[in-house]
């Protein structure tokens, strides 16, 4: 073989993988329990995401296959883990089951409004701002609070979560970071 066994196109695509990892992680330490290093896990995703943007225009090797492969990691990552982690971890064993329901609907919208949320962004392809509020801040946002999760009420979570589910799929004007 010659040359470099790994393209500059590819290593984009490596954080972005690396960001779908620790999602998946996160998700498998839910199930084992560990809340702590699953919120951990989600957080090392925010890192991972905020260098695969970066790394791919600095390369000048930006794709739409890199765009995709973004969003179904930021899926992953930023909406199904956040929402499994906050429904096992707070809401799981609430009562009465109607209260434990309402937590997992929260939970579900929260997940969806993120798949919705992705799915415009990538539509609108506006480079000046976010329509809505991004689901990696969303996500992160909810892991963060998980590290309070002993100090912290139930309902701060599903609040929260509904609030940032509403704010990712609202039209809100959201500066991008360095514009």
């Amino acid at each position: 073989m010659k040359g470099n066994p790994i393209s500059a196109r590819m290593i984009p695509s490596i954080f972005t993988l690396a960001n779908l990892l620790f999602g998946f992680l996160a998700l498998i330490l839910v199930i084992e329990e560990d809340y702590t290093t699953a919120a951990a896990m989600i957080l090392l995703s925010v890192l991972m995401d905020s260098l695969d943007g970066k790394v791919a225009r600095r390369l000048s090797v930006s794709s739409d296959f890199g765009k995709e492969l973004d969003s179904l990691s930021d899926l992953v990552s930023f909406g199904v883990a956040p929402a499994i982690l906050t429904y096992q971890a707070i809401m799981h064993s609430l009562q009465p089951d109607y209260v434990r329901y309402i937590g997992l609907s929260i939970a579900a919208i929260f997940a969806l409004c993120g798949a919705v949320r992705l799915a415009r962004f990538n539509m609108l392809n506006i480079t000046t701002h976010f329509v809505g509020v991004p689901i990696t801040f969303a996500g992160g946002f909810i892991a963060l609070l998980m590290f309070f999760r002993t100090m912290l009420p139930w309902y701060v979570y599903a609040i929260s979560m509904a609030f940032l589910a509403f704010l990712m799929v609202s039209t809100i004007k959201v500066s991008k970071l360095g514009k």
